[in-house]
């Protein structure tokens, strides 16, 4: 069976082709991608990413036909991602792949974004029976499978990590290509200083709008620059530093407690955050001393 996948819930489109062959083997003919990028010090808005997903979704597709070898004909079903995400640019994506539907007279199939993400991983990773922690823009959960289905042990109380990076980034006016979390994560590497922000865990569950709060006081309270500098302030690189350090060791947290409830030795980190350096370590570090393992994903086409 052959698929064609449409994603579009957030800034980021792409179109993949993947062959489930008849020995079990499942293989990527092609991963296209194309993602909305705003200036620096700015978000996405679902209306303006809904425009760049219909101007560029059709290329896309045509591209990935092409990478894959393929022609329509050649196509078993189409799949889209029903949710959850951006409403705006779920909808834009979700008529494409209906009209593809209808056109090309083939089956269409919503497909569940969390699920996707973890399959996926499994696929890629090899990850037996893992605990997945899911950290993406829009998610923040530590999730494992019992009795046939998905099962949340715990999750944000309030906003994503993935949007708190995010909206950080924008605070200290740090670009947004290829992403705010990829660049956070260059900064961190240069940052010397650990600056205390709120440490919130609440048995299962995580909060990060108090941290983001206190990292935005310290940069209203002045920064020490290289045209400034100034010893009793941090750089923008300390705070960068100091965010991800205690946001990722909140997230290894809540992950260790999962693994010994459930007696798993596995870790599966799936989600755009997923593939920051820093957290895998850290989470390797916890996994390593439980005698356990971590996979990852990462942004590799």
């Amino acid at each position: 069976m052959i698929a064609i996948g449409l994603e579009g819930s957030a800034n980021k489109l792409g179109v993949g082709i993947i062959e489930h062959a008849s020995d079990g083997q499942v293989h990527v003919l092609s991963n296209i991608r194309d993602t909305y990028i705003t200036p620096p010090g700015q978000g996405f808005l679902p209306r303006d990413t809904a425009a760049h997903h219909r101007a560029w979704v059709i290329p896309l597709i045509k591209r990935a036909l092409k990478e894959a070898n393929k022609t329509r004909e050649d196509i078993d079903v189409i799949c889209f991602t029903k949710g959850p995400g951006m409403g705006a640019p779920l909808v834009s994506v979700a008529i494409v792949a209906r009209t593809l539907a209808l056109l090309w007279d083939k089956p269409i199939v919503g497909v569940n974004h969390c699920v996707g993400h973890i399959e996926m991983g499994r696929q890629i990773t090899g990850a037996q029976n893992p605990v997945v922690l899911y950290v993406s823009g829009g998610n923040t959960q530590v999730i494992a499978y019992a009795q046939r289905r998905y099962r949340i042990f715990g999750e944000t109380l309030d906003i994503a990590v993935g949007n708190c990076l995010d909206r950080f980034a924008r605070i200290i006016n740090l670009s947004n290509d290829p992403s705010p979390g990829y660049n956070i994560e260059q900064e961190a590497k240069k940052g010397k200083k650990y600056i205390e922000l709120p440490y919130t865990v609440k048995g299962m569950d995580v909060s990060f709008s108090g941290i983001l709060s206190q990292a935005e006081a310290v940069v209203q309270q002045g920064l020490s620059t290289p045209e400034r500098p100034d010893e009793n302030k941090p750089t923008a690189q300390d705070l960068c530093f100091s965010l991800q350090e205690t946001l990722f060791a909140m997230l290894v947290e809540t992950t260790e407690r999962a693994m010994a409830h459930i007696g798993s030795r596995e870790v599966l980190i799936v989600g755009g955050v997923g593939s920051n350096m820093r957290l895998q370590e850290m989470m390797g570090q916890m996994a390593e001393q439980r005698d356990g393992k971590v996979f990852a994903t990462d942004e590799r086409p």
